[in-house]
């Protein structure tokens, strides 16, 4: 039986995004980047440790999870970033933020948990175009599940 080929198309992944006491409701983020919608760093979730006598140690250590979602600068997702970062100035407070990513063609979702926004543009570059913007947010957790 010959097996089925799978798309690893990005076309179809869907990413929803609440901030709590902004956006209760997650909102649908659109307009990526064509090169790079969104990414997450690698979690180094040990720590380890060699002893004078050559036998190493290690130990769980709970990290969290850097993301960075790159839109373009005329995607209506970037109003949803500039209130988030507005809001937390203004304030001199965190809004955190919750969502919901799933990848069709991967059959995987995953839960993001207690969103901070670390870093943002306040305003695109400036070339010949305007350049996407890419946005850094740090998670709790983000958590795997069949979808």
């Amino acid at each position: 039986m010959a097996l089925r080929p799978r798309s690893i198309t990005a076309a179809d992944a869907i990413y929803m995004l609440g901030v709590t006491g902004l956006y209760n409701s997650p909102q649908l983020l659109q307009g990526y980047a064509a090169d790079a919608a969104f990414d997450t760093d690698s979690v180094q979730n040990a720590q380890t440790v060699m002893g004078v006598d050559g036998i190493m140690s290690a130990g769980y250590v709970p990290v969290e999870r850097s993301q960075t979602i790159t839109l373009q600068a005329d995607s209506p997702s970037v109003g949803i970033f500039d209130q988030w970062a507005q809001a937390n100035e203004t304030g001199r407070t965190v809004y955190f933020a919750f969502g919901t990513i799933i990848l069709p063609a991967t059959q995987r979702k995953y839960a993001l948990t207690r969103g901070v926004l670390m870093t943002y543009p306040p305003m695109p570059g400036v070339g010949k175009t305007l350049k996407p913007v890419s946005y850094g947010i740090t998670w709790q957790s983000i958590t795997p599940a069949p979808f």
